[in-house]
């Protein structure tokens, strides 16, 4: 995969959003080996933007390896500085699966409770209506009951 090209300014943000973060990525003697690429692709898809730490005293080496993992993992070079190294990458977003039968979900509402003297405050009060259960003119929770279908309609 190619590498991300971006922008001076998204690189800066992207920079600054790095700041706080800590190397979730650590490479050794070995370089860059298959299971090193196979963890910083875990974390690209989950974090989107990374930290990667280089245990190697050549700087260009860790140029070349900054291109190398930016080629291979399709992601952005975002920075070099010192040992550790930032890549980016959009995270995609995760398609969720519709249930067809499941219904809509719970409703939290408010109510006005008015006192019965007019010296008090009227309280509030907040209910949690499921699915099969409607407020009543008075203020309480009623359940929603089927419909009796006759059975002359049934027959019929």
């Amino acid at each position: 995969m190619p590498a991300i090209a971006i922008s001076p300014a998204e690189r800066r943000d992207l920079r600054g959003r790095a700041h706080h973060i800590d190397p979730v990525v650590l490479i050794g003697t070995d370089g860059a080996t298959p299971a090193v690429l196979k963890e910083a692709e875990a974390a690209l898809s989950a974090h989107g933007l990374i930290k990667i730490r280089v245990f190697s005293d050549d700087r260009a080496a860790r140029e070349a390896l900054l291109a190398s993992l930016s080629d291979a993992l399709g992601a952005a070079a975002v920075q070099h500085i010192g040992k550790l190294l930032v890549l980016w990458r959009p995270i995609p977003e995760k398609p969720k699966p519709r249930d067809e039968k499941r219904g809509p979900g719970a409703k939290h509402i408010k109510i006005v409770v008015h006192a019965r003297s007019g010296n008090h405050r009227p309280t509030v009060k907040r209910i949690k209506l499921l699915g099969n259960q409607r407020i009543a003119a008075g203020g309480t929770v009623k359940r929603l009951r089927s419909r009796l279908e006759s059975a002359k309609k049934k027959a019929g």
